[in-house]
């Protein structure tokens, strides 16, 4: 028994155990409650949203206190905080199911800030509800500007981008045109531009009244050059003003842009300068770091060799403004040639440079001509490194030139200017001609030569473009490499010839108006130079030679760099005319030189060669004659002569020179003597000895003179023979 009742107790004691046990957990599970209970009365945010989510379809609204209560408290939080991702994505489906009724689908919609991201699946569910068609269509508007002004802190965009589609079915929407484009344009990759989606866009187009909006312009081929537009007008400012307030307030790691970049562009009550408009982007992907999708980004870049071996894995950039500041996406652009490409960066530039030049100008100031000086020194490189221009600069300079002081960074507008791609002729008075016109005329001889300059350089890439693309055989040359845009020979020529007498005018009144300008004529004579060669260096069945106004003050210089300059140009232009001719005679070109630029070269050639070496500039019957008596009122010794090699203003000083060095004995200068015997050809070697070439070709050519001539007669009776008939 004793054995039993010790086995009693030792049972006994482990029950008594198990009832103190179960009475501890029962106590903790009411203080647990209790807890929560506490914890739920101070978060009334998270009674409310957990009300909030329950709420199903058919709930009375008119009336509901309970549902009032906590819209306000989420909205008071929203407003001041901002919402985390679930609470978005219980709200957003709260809104756009309807099941609090309309009026309260605009009000969450209104106040649904996001504190960090917003969910991918939360948007591609409110598509679905946009599908239904069960929204009214103030509903559907609200959403998609929602989704546009919280794009950018979308967390991840492939499975929005997969149902690109549907979200494209919205187009014909005439309400929702406009921001379902813009939505478009921001999730629109290469592979979703089809023809079919395109002629659809086309057709909407073309039956709206409105201005219409372009889904990614940029990314389609059939894209024509219009217009340029600002882009896509800013409808949520309100929107975006109330979401930097709340992250700003948060700190956030993901903060978004007021101006979405360049993607929406508010209409500016003032025209205040933005200079970060004018920073060249950094290079990001389009593509999200948590995409599946398999890419090389173009950031990840660090050498040559790494973009050779991902080049075909390569992706372009979501800001195509970005590939400006780096080389290696130059190259990669460069080598690719990818046209959608080409159209996207030129629609990037066309927008930062009308609103940065023409919309909002440049006040002077000197950080932000620096920041301009950059950017256009950047779009220079880009353009050299390329070896071709952008039309959407092409159209900025047509515009800015109406408006422009000719001060404000001129060495890179003319720059720019001088990259602009051949166009046809009836188009250059227009845009180019007058404009440049007007700023010629009224300002210095240093802006003069600036502008001769610039279209020196024009000339010269029109030719060597010319040369380069025209294919053999074929009379078609292509304006631009990733244009399908040609233009005929003759049309290319009618184009470089009104440049040429464009030049001629402008060169003209502006040596009479500077007084024949040394630095001006200079860069007038180097216009020619390239003029001269058009038909031997580039190939180009064109000779047209200089008007008067540019010829005579060539030929009664003061320097003798102009001087001798004259002398090549002509040298060069009766190579040019000699093989013309020979060509003509054998047939072996469709063209023909005008027997007016034949006449008119030999009327140059013959007041060359009778000033400077027959000594009588004032021939009967050529441009310069004048009357005796008015030459004999000058009282000039021997007038006739005053132009030839030794008494030339420009070569007046080697005479003196050359006597000296032949008679330093003689007190009295006689530069007659020079031309008597040995002498005249001492003075002719010792003469283009000092540098003179373009002389020396001009006068062995075109007056027989050789090195050793033993008599002057016999080289000046075949000073003229050789004259084109």
């Amino acid at each position: 028994m004793a054995d039993l009742s010790n086995l009693a107790g030792l049972v006994s004691e482990p029950s008594g155990e198990i009832d103190s046990s179960v009475s501890s957990v029962s106590n903790r599970s009411l203080r647990l409650a209790e807890k929560e209970k506490r914890k739920g009365v101070a978060d009334p945010f998270g009674l409310a949203v957990k009300y909030l989510s329950r709420v199903e379809a058919g709930t009375v609204v008119r009336g509901n206190d309970e549902l009032e209560r906590n819209m306000v408290r989420v909205e008071t939080v929203a407003l001041s905080k901002g919402l985390p991702p679930e609470v978005i994505t219980v709200l957003l489906d709260l809104a756009l199911s309807l099941n609090a009724g309309t009026a309260n689908c605009t009000r969450v919609l209104k106040f649904l800030l996001p504190a960090t991201v917003v969910p991918q699946e939360a948007i591609v569910k409110g598509v679905s509800w946009l599908c239904v068609g069960k929204m009214p269509m103030n509903a559907q508007v609200l959403f998609v500007r929602w989704v546009l002004t919280v794009f950018d802190l979308i967390d991840c965009k492939d499975d929005l981008r997969s149902i690109y589609g549907f979200i494209f079915s919205f187009v014909t929407e005439e309400n929702l045109f406009p921001f379902i484009c813009h939505l478009l344009y921001l999730l629109t990759m290469r592979e979703h531009v089809h023809p079919y989606r395109v002629r659809k866009l086309l057709d909407i187009q073309a039956k709206m009244v409105k201005t219409p909006s372009v889904k990614k312009p940029h990314l389609n081929s059939l894209y024509l050059k219009c217009r340029l537009t600002t882009g896509f007008k800013n409808h949520n400012s309100t929107w975006k003003v109330a979401l930097c307030a709340v992250q700003r307030k948060n700190k956030s790691a993901v903060l978004v842009d007021q101006s979405l970049s360049l993607d929406v562009k508010e209409k500016p009550s003032s025209r205040k300068r933005k200079l970060h408009h004018l920073a060249i982007p950094p290079l990001s992907s389009a593509f999200d770091s948590n995409s599946n999708k398999k890419v090389f980004r173009l950031q990840e870049l660090r050498s040559f060799k790494e973009l050779l071996e991902n080049i075909h894995n390569i992706e372009l950039p979501a800001q195509m403004g970005s590939l400006l500041g780096s080389a290696l996406a130059l190259h990669y652009l460069d080598c690719v040639q990818d046209e959608s490409a080409f159209l996207r960066l030129n629609f990037w530039l066309g927008h930062s440079l009308q609103e940065e030049f023409l919309l909002c100008p440049v006040d002077g100031s000197s950080d932000n001509t620096s920041e301009a000086w950059r950017f256009l020194s950047t779009i220079l490189f880009t353009q050299q490194f390329l070896q071709e221009g952008f039309s959407s600069t092409e159209s900025f300079l047509y515009k800015f030139l109406r408006v422009w002081d000719g001060c404000l960074l001129r060495p890179q507008i003319l720059d720019l200017l001088s990259d602009i791609p051949l166009m046809p002729s009836f188009y250059m008075h227009k845009l180019l001609f007058e404009p440049l016109k007007q700023l010629y005329f009224t300002s210095t001889v240093f802006f003069k030569c600036s502008v001769i300059e610039c279209l020196n350089s024009m000339l010269v890439k029109w030719l060597t473009w010319h040369s380069v693309s025209a294919s053999e055989g074929g009379l078609d040359i292509s304006l631009n490499s990733n244009s399908t845009i040609t233009m005929t020979l003759s049309g290319f020529m009618d184009s470089v010839m009104e440049l040429v007498r464009f030049v001629g005018l402008l060169a003209s009144e502006g040596l009479r108006l500077e007084n024949c300008h040394v630095l001006l004529l200079n860069q007038t004579l180097a216009f020619y130079e390239t003029v001269c060669d058009m038909f031997l260096k580039y190939s180009l069945p064109l000779i047209i030679m200089p008007p008067a106004g540019v010829f005579y003050p060539a030929l009664f210089a003061t320097d003798s760099i102009s001087v001798d300059r004259l002398g090549y140009i002509m040298f060069r232009y009766r190579k040019n005319l000699t093989l013309a001719k020979k060509q003509e005679q054998q047939r072996e070109q469709t063209f023909h030189i005008s027997r007016n630029t034949y006449k008119e070269f030999n009327r140059n050639l013959q007041a060359m060669v009778n000033s400077m070496w027959n000594s009588w500039w004032c021939s009967p019957g050529s441009d310069i004659e004048i009357d005796k008596d008015l030459i004999a009122l000058s009282k000039v010794a021997e007038p006739w002569c005053r132009f030839d090699l030794i008494h030339h203003p420009a070569l007046f000083s080697y005479a003196i020179e050359f006597h000296q060095r032949c008679w330093p004995e003689r007190k009295n200068v006689d530069l007659g003597s020079i031309k008597t015997g040995k002498y005249w050809n001492w003075y002719m070697e010792f003469l283009f000895n000092q540098g003179f070439d373009g002389l020396n070709n001009f006068i062995q050519t075109n007056t027989g003179h050789v090195k050793g001539s033993s008599s002057l007669n016999s080289v000046m009776s075949s000073s003229c023979s050789v004259q084109f008939k």
